[in-house]
């Protein structure tokens, strides 16, 4: 182990408590370097003249990658950050400082695995090797009870059967002192604008506030347990029920391991109440799309999904498709959750398939449009999570069921329609909040 530097390439794994890598590094090498990179592709246009990362979600990443920095410094490491695309900077930054290998999380979704392709080529062209590693997951891919081709496309047999057959594995120690090289320009954080990204303007609205970083998701993973174990003892199932666990974000990025969710929740004896059921449920969708990803790769990306028909189009596609992104349908419960979704980055799943149901059924506009402009806008997003839910309410999924048609508009009598979010704050020319 001699002088051996192996390079921790963070992507959506933002932590340092059960990082697989982070501590594999450790044991294995003298010194790491950690990097993350700020790859110009997230901040560049989608299709449908969307941005990549709104933001919201770009100033949680910033947040969240400053907040690593700190969790590594207070080990007595360091984070590299470099601005560019990481095919050209993983390579150089290894030959720079004699790095050995390279690990990092391997990804699922076609645009994320073709970045680490790119890096694996140009890593073999200087002899060096990109390790992969499973990292995102609740379950092992190894502790499965089936290969991959052959996993439950239904969600509930998929659920019945990974709950019977496999076990979560516990969380991974978290390393106790890193070693980095001599770093003589470890480089700074950019600024939202120096990413081409508007400073997003915070509504007054909002009933949450987001911070970027395990420090925080750590606190707000407690906040939550604790919550539910008083409504627990209150028998107070209401509470329960209205009380979301605002994790998602930090889950996304990896500031936050599923696995520390998991067992924080049955310490808490929480696996055998509702809560704590709905809890443990969300992490297996996630779960659950992220296997369907690996199994059927970029047919989710296809307008037919695995129908092989496309869902019926309305011919002013545009026009319908931008009142839908304005909260100009009509349907006060529509608006209003896409005002609040404009505003702070975050809905609940209820109005998630509510809006997006309306999108595809009632205003019959291209499913993937709307998962693009979901893509832009929420602070949590994830691709396998995002496209796989819209594929399902769009009814091109894989799933057997047919009956994912959610009625938003037809319910829409009997949704709540008294929120703050049905008038749209728009920044008048002074930069202040208006209301119209």
């Amino acid at each position: 182990m001699s002088g051996k530097t192996i390079l921790v390439w963070f992507r959506n794994d933002l932590r340092i408590h059960d990082n697989e890598i982070l501590l594999e590094a450790t044991r294995k090498a003298d010194k790491i370097l950690p990097v993350f990179c700020f790859d110009p592709f997230y901040f560049s246009p989608s299709n449908y003249g969307l941005q990549k990362t709104g933001s919201i979600r770009a100033r949680f990443l910033l947040e969240s990658v400053a907040d690593l920095r700190l969790q590594l410094r207070s080990l007595g490491g360091e984070l590299l950050i470099a601005n560019g695309d990481p095919a050209d900077l993983i390579p150089r930054l290894a030959q720079q400082y004699q790095v050995s290998e390279v690990y990092h999380h391997r990804e699922v979704a076609a645009q994320e695995t073709a970045i680490s392709e790119a890096v694996e080529t140009a890593l073999w062209k200087i002899k060096l090797n990109l390790r992969h590693f499973i990292g995102h997951t609740l379950y092992h891919k190894e502790d499965l009870p089936f290969p991959i081709k052959d996993i439950p496309d239904s969600f509930a047999l998929f659920k019945k059967k990974i709950e019977r057959d496999s076990n979560v594995r516990p969380c991974f120690e978290t390393p106790t002192c890193i070693k980095t090289p001599e770093i003589t320009d470890p480089g700074s954080l950019p600024t939202l604008a120096e990413l081409g990204i508007n400073l997003p303007l915070d509504d007054p609205r909002a009933d949450f506030s987001y911070l970027g970083g395990e420090t925080t998701a750590l606190q707000q993973m407690h906040r939550y347990i604790q919550s539910l174990d008083n409504s627990n003892q209150t028998k107070n199932s209401k509470n329960q029920a209205e009380n979301p666990s605002r994790l998602s974000a930090w889950i996304s990025l990896g500031c936050l391991s599923q696995r520390m969710v998991y067992h924080e929740a049955l310490k808490h004896t929480l696996g055998t109440s509702a809560s704590g059921s709905t809890l443990i449920n969300e992490l297996l969708w996630r779960d659950y799309f992220r296997f369907m990803f690996k199994k059927y790769g970029s047919q989710f990306f296809n307008a037919e999904g695995f129908k092989g028909v496309a869902p019926e189009a309305a011919c002013n596609q545009q026009y319908l498709f931008e009142q839908w992104t304005l909260g100009h349908t009509g349907i006060p419960y529509i608006d209003a959750a896409m005002h609040e979704l404009n505003a702070t980055g975050y809905i609940s799943n209820f109005k998630r398939q509510a809006v997006a149901a309306f999108l595809v059924n009632d205003l019959k506009v291209e499913w993937l449009k709307g998962a693009a402009y979901f893509e832009e806008k929420l602070i949590d997003y994830s691709p396998a999570s995002n496209w796989g839910n819209w594929a399902f309410i769009a009814g091109v999924a894989n799933d057997t069921r047919d009956d994912r048609f959610f009625p938003g508009a037809k319910q829409s009598a009997k949704l709540e329609t008294a929120s703050d979010f049905i008038s749209t704050w728009l920044p008048d020319v002074s930069g202040q909040l208006a209301i119209v």
